[in-house]
């Protein structure tokens, strides 16, 4: 495993351009565009997925291929079938088992999502749980944050 931990010095300056990657199109329902985009994770592949809150899917993009984002999980409506999502706020990649980890707010669970082909429903890791954000460390201990309990 490759670790690099970087010194980001307080006094650093940074490009004040940037380069959009996802959606660009205002805001829709469409291929090219996202509805409140929420938490956004980038692998060592430079694959970004993202949660589309307001569209209930996932939206994964390619970096250099910012025409051809695809759907990888939910993206049938608001709902709480294996297959939907309910209001996503987070999702990361976790490479080992080759699948998302996604946080389903309003219905209140994570899920895991295979990225393998032809999967069309998640499965469910915890619920009861209302949760905003996620992490996963190197030893792949998952954290998530609940925001009803304030944990």
């Amino acid at each position: 495993m490759f670790s690099l931990l970087v010194n980001i010095p307080a006094n650093a300056k940074w490009a004040q351009n940037g380069v959009t990657i996802a959606g660009g199109h205002g805001y829709g329902d469409v291929i090219n565009q996202l509805n409140f985009p929420l938490g956004l994770f980038v692998d060592d592949d430079q694959t970004v997925v993202i949660a589309d809150f307001r569209n209930h899917r996932i939206m994964q993009w390619k970096i250099g291929d910012t025409t051809n984002g695809q759907v990888v999980a939910g993206g049938n409506g608001a709902g709480n079938g294996l297959n939907q999502l309910n209001y996503p706020t987070d999702v990361l990649i976790d490479k080992v088992t080759d699948s998302l980890i996604i946080c389903d707010r309003d219905i209140r669970r994570v899920v895991r999502w295979s990225r393998r082909s032809g999967t069309t429903q998640g499965e469910i890791l915890f619920d009861n749980i209302y949760c905003w954000g996620l992490a996963m460390d190197e030893q792949r201990c998952l954290y998530v944050s609940n925001t009803e309990k304030h944990e």
